[in-house]
């Protein structure tokens, strides 16, 4: 394969794209020897999980609980124990690697903050080298920003504990070639974040702690024990030492819950209920089924049944295997408006009952002004306790159909207008580096970005009709996505991409067959 690049040869199998000058520290050779020897170990069974993840998807698959593990699910075991100042994890802030980001959110008054290279990051090469460099200045407590108005921003003497969310296994890393071929992104994240941060941390006696996205299956859990073992061997460590959490956001995760916490019990310290992925897998896992469309995304909400469902079995999984289970995203964000506000903490308050309700241990937010609503919903019913690990609603029965069964609902000419207006937006965003994006009071991320285009795509292939009696059609579609274009066009004064993105869209929304991911698309037109 001719690179035509300004690539660096590294060894036989390993080269790179052009690395900015300030970043170059990153790419030292014992790091470079240690990515090689990952990858070397790691990308072919990589390469077969892809298989057999597509394979599903195109033949279809009959999502059920395995009858092969029936016997993991039905043994006694636990993982291994949780560190202690892992226990308390009530509430947890998510938000992209920026410098300004990081410093608020280790700053905010929550237990945890997840730095993010998946959702809610648009993944330039710049942009993931800076992320790395951040969070290396981070742990070392040397990280401080002042921004346009002369406002200082450095950490504070207490901070929340680090995670590092990786990408999912299906982004690949464009910059980096094995063997003339692309990289997971997922092995950049991790092997970066590891080697420049373990003994830092380990010096304080914490440890690496990672967020795994977007399983779908045990031998994908397998896979990363493999990474973790191997990683831990490769610098003399404790087996053990690397903690993950792992996101339950996929329609076939959900059945193979007590599988991938086996498989991880070395390393893992609790499962999160990733709800928007999930309500996005679940659309596309059973696309092709008219029974199962999803009316408009609003009213996809956390207290119906199948969503219920999910997270009252993800909780009584990991309280049974001696796992925290944490609750999902709130992606409200405050208001300027006080009464609107008013309203906005009282969903995020009434959100987090529900979680604590379900038995949750933890929770997510995506703005440090919804700390205390979610702290103080968590502290008062667990009193004294760091989390509610003991719970079990030991008459829970949940079945295939219960976690497969929609919910009903409006569909609406405003439903599908906003699906459309949130999907452009967001798409934009990305394509001009931003994977966060405020939208009419929620903050968006590539999870409800997935929902909305998907239940666009959803909605015509099925032939839907809206409540008013307008059938959903291509044509329609088409219109509205123009007139939309048009409308956002006209009202800013700034330098876009709404012309590629109204385009990108338009094939992923109007394509016969269903596109798995949009970042795979969109991936290819940024830098």
């Amino acid at each position: 394969m001719n690179l035509n690049l300004s690539a660096k040869n590294i060894s036989a199998d390993l080269s790179h794209k052009k690395i900015p000058e300030k970043y170059q520290y990153l790419f030292s050779e014992k790091y470079f020897l240690f990515l090689n020897a990952v990858l070397e170990k790691m990308v072919s069974g990589h390469q077969k999980l892809m298989l057999q993840r597509n394979s599903h998807l195109e033949n279809g698959y009959d999502y059920d609980f395995l009858k092969e593990t029936q016997s993991i699910r039905e043994s006694n075991w636990k993982i291994n124990p949780i560190p202690e100042e892992l226990l308390n994890r009530q509430v947890e802030i998510t938000g992209p690697v920026e410098k300004k980001m990081i410093i608020n959110a280790l700053n905010s008054n929550v237990k945890v903050f997840m730095a993010d290279f998946e959702d809610s990051f648009s993944p330039t090469w710049e942009k993931v080298l800076a992320g790395q460099h951040y969070l290396r200045e981070a742990n070392n407590r040397t990280i401080d920003f002042i921004d346009d108005r002369g406002k200082q921003y450095a950490l504070n003497e207490q901070v929340a504990i680090l995670f590092c969310r990786v990408r999912g296994l299906h982004l690949n890393e464009k910059n980096i070639f094995f063997k003339n071929e692309v990289i997971p992104g997922c092995l950049l994240d991790f092997t970066m974040y590891f080697f420049h941060n373990y003994q830092i941390l380990i010096n304080k006696k914490t440890a690496p702690y990672f967020y795994i996205p977007k399983l779908e299956s045990h031998e994908e859990a397998k896979w990363w024990s493999d990474v973790f073992k191997f990683t831990e061997n490769y610098f003399g460590l404790d087996e053990g030492t690397i903690k993950a959490t792992v996101l339950i956001e996929t329609l076939p995760a959900v059945f193979e819950m007590e599988e991938i916490l086996y498989s991880l019990k070395e390393h893992i310290v609790a499962l999160n209920c990733g709800r928007w992925d999930y309500i996005f897998s679940f659309i596309k896992t059973q696309s092709n089924d008219p029974t199962k469309v999803l009316p408009d995304r609003k009213s996809v909400t956390m207290d119906k049944h199948f969503l219920k469902s999910y997270s009252k079995l993800l909780v009584n999984t990991c309280h049974k295997r001696g796992a925290l289970a944490m609750g999902g995203m709130s992606a409200f964000i405050p208001s300027k408006n006080p009464e609107e506000n008013k309203q906005v903490m009282l969903k995020i308050k009434n959100d987090k009952i529900l979680e604590v309700k379900n038995g949750h241990d933890g929770t997510w937010i995506a703005h440090p002004g919804l700390a205390e609503v979610a702290l103080s919903t968590f502290k008062t019913a667990f009193s004294d306790s760091p989390n509610q690990i003991g719970f079990m609603n030991k008459s829970l029965s949940i079945s295939k159909e219960d976690l497969l069964t929609p919910c009903s609902g409006p569909k609406t000419m405003n439903g599908l207008i906003e699906n459309i207006f949130v999907s452009l937006n967001y798409l934009e965003a990305w394509l001009m580096g931003n994977g966060c994006v405020p939208i009419n009071g929620l903050m968006e991320d590539v999870a409800t970005a997935e929902i909305s285009r998907a239940s666009i795509w959803q909605w015509i292939k099925h032939n839907q009709s809206l409540d008013c009696g307008q059938l959903v059609t291509r044509k329609l579609v088409k219109e509205i996505l123009l007139e939309q274009k048009l409308l956002i066009i006209k009202s800013i004064d700034r330098v876009h991409k709404f012309e590629q993105a109204s385009k990108l869209l338009e094939q992923l929304i109007l394509d016969d067959e269903f596109v798995p991911f949009l970042t795979l698309s969109a991936y290819e037109l940024i830098n």
